[in-house]
């Protein structure tokens, strides 16, 4: 199995239509399939809500009808918000079966855990519903993908030996981000000795969206597109199985398959390259936290600063979506940045000297505003 992957939440749309009120271009997205399957890739990535439910029933249309079954690998997923209980997750189970049009799937996951849905998948015993559901072969292997920190990833597989694979946001800028922790989650797949398959390699386009002093230093390589070098950067470390790229149109695809076919690692001038570019990333970074968090110790309302400045850096730097899950996964047990009561005790500790108070009725401002 080749180690790259087609993600499905970002199909190529008709003309005019947006990802949610429009339908997905289905001549468009066969061309696309075919195109992935003649070069020797396999493995196609769904979720019961992606584009509304419109991913699984393309997938359907443009693979599973055109296509025998050996000649694909499928993965689906399990999502919080469609079951409240362990008797639901079976009727929804069967309306992914029917709706992307097939008997099993290869890789069926625990879809965006985070401490909170984690929990409620404990609640209502969806890891015991998926053995189930395996054990009546109509999953071949259990999988979750993950948005939380290293810890809590710990916690879950450490409960968990049935997880075969972990889905988990894995790009050059987020290895060492402190609001993601990226490398600290991956190390702890390798500790569970767990499959690794990358979403977001390229932070949702912020890897090719590059700034001018970044792309001169990719551009000076004479090599491949930018996305590129972010794609084979995550492909390259031990343990990945697999690196997703959400693909909306047909040159996307083209690109990616013509260096992902014959995969090769990062080059040691490459990788340069690409530490190169982070550090350009880091300088502009508008909020200059180090992540000492000296701020939390001394926070009275319990705020996780540094996480939500790293949202706001973010945010401003990628303009993806990513920032807003994340706001809301550090922020779910509370300690918003609007929960700050002014008491001044974050900026008496704070060895860069930022004006934390303003800088968090800023954050407040840009991630509460609904």
């Amino acid at each position: 199995m080749k180690n790259f992957g087609f993600g499905c939440m970002r199909l190529p749309m008709e003309p005019g239509a947006d990802w949610m009120n429009g339908k997905v271009d289905l001549e468009q997205f066969s061309r696309m399939v075919d195109t992935f399957l003649e070069n020797g890739f396999t493995y196609f990535d769904t979720a019961h809500g992606y584009i509304g439910g419109k991913s699984e029933t393309a997938i359907r249309e443009c693979l599973v009808k055109r296509y025998p079954r050996d000649r694909y690998i499928l993965a689906d997923k399990l999502t919080e918000n469609f079951f409240q209980k362990e008797a639901d997750i079976y009727p929804v189970f069967a309306d992914q079966l029917e709706k992307t049009g097939v008997e099993y799937f290869d890789y069926y996951l625990m879809h965006a855990l985070t401490i909170e849905h984690y929990k409620k998948f404990m609640r209502c015993n969806a890891f015991e519903a998926a053995m189930k559901l395996k054990k009546e072969g109509k999953i071949k292997h259990i999988g979750i993908s993950f948005h939380d920190k290293a810890a809590v990833l710990e916690e879950i597989l450490a409960q968990h030996p049935e997880v075969e694979v972990v889905q988990i946001q894995f790009n050059y800028v987020d290895y060492d981000d402190p609001g993601i922790e990226s490398g600290a989650v991956y190390e702890v797949c390798r500790k569970y000795k767990k499959d690794v398959i990358v979403m977001e390699p390229v932070k949702g386009g912020g890897l090719v969206n590059l700034p001018e002093e970044a792309k001169k230093i990719f551009d000076d390589l004479h090599g491949g597109s930018y996305a590129s070098y972010a794609i084979r950067y995550a492909a390259g470390f031990e343990g990945v199985m697999m690196v997703l790229s959400g693909m909306s149109d047909y040159q996307q695809l083209a690109d990616n398959v013509s260096y992902m076919k014959d995969f090769i690692p990062l080059t040691h001038e490459e990788l340069d390259a690409v530490a190169k570019v982070r550090d350009i990333f880091k300088k502009q970074e508008t909020i200059p936290c180090t992540a000492c968090r000296y701020c939390t110790d001394s926070c009275p309302k319990q705020i996780p600063i540094p996480d939500l400045f790293s949202c706001m850096n973010g945010k401003k730097q990628y303009k993806d979506w990513n920032s807003d899950f994340y706001y809301m996964v550090h922020t779910d047990k509370g300690g918003k940045a609007s929960d700050c009561i002014g008491c001044g005790k974050c900026e008496s500790s704070c060895p860069q000297h930022l004006q934390v108070r303003d800088l968090l009725r800023e954050v407040a401002a840009i991630f509460e505003h609904a």
